[in-house]
């Protein structure tokens, strides 16, 4: 398979699993839909960055950095969302990390 169609399928993966408990909580279709992309577009990223660290670490940086936005404009709103946000950073990106390492190289 095509390594964008792989990148593709991590990023769909990945946004569904973050997706899924925002949807159970009946959280805004904005910030839903949000969290999809943003998740989705690591998953064209993090696989084919070139950095020279383990690809978990890498995708935990990466995955965390990109959230930090996010995160100041949530906080300030929705105080308890931060811990899931970074909880999410952490298990994705280091997901994404490894599946792009594995099937992408």
């Amino acid at each position: 398979m095509n390594n964008f169609l792989i990148a593709i399928s991590i990023g769909l993966i990945a946004g569904l699993i973050d997706i899924i408990p925002m949807i159970l909580r009946k959280l805004d279709k904005r910030d839903t839909i949000s969290a999809f992309v943003h998740y989705f577009s690591l998953g064209l990223i993090i696989p084919f960055v070139n950095c020279g660290i383990t690809p978990w670490i890498k995708g935990i940086v990466i995955a965390f950095t990109t959230a930090l936005p996010f995160m100041i404009i949530v906080y300030p709103k929705d105080k308890k969302a931060i811990i899931p946000m970074i909880v999410f950073s952490l298990i994705l990106g280091a997901g994404i990390g490894i599946a792009g390492a594995k099937f992408i190289g």
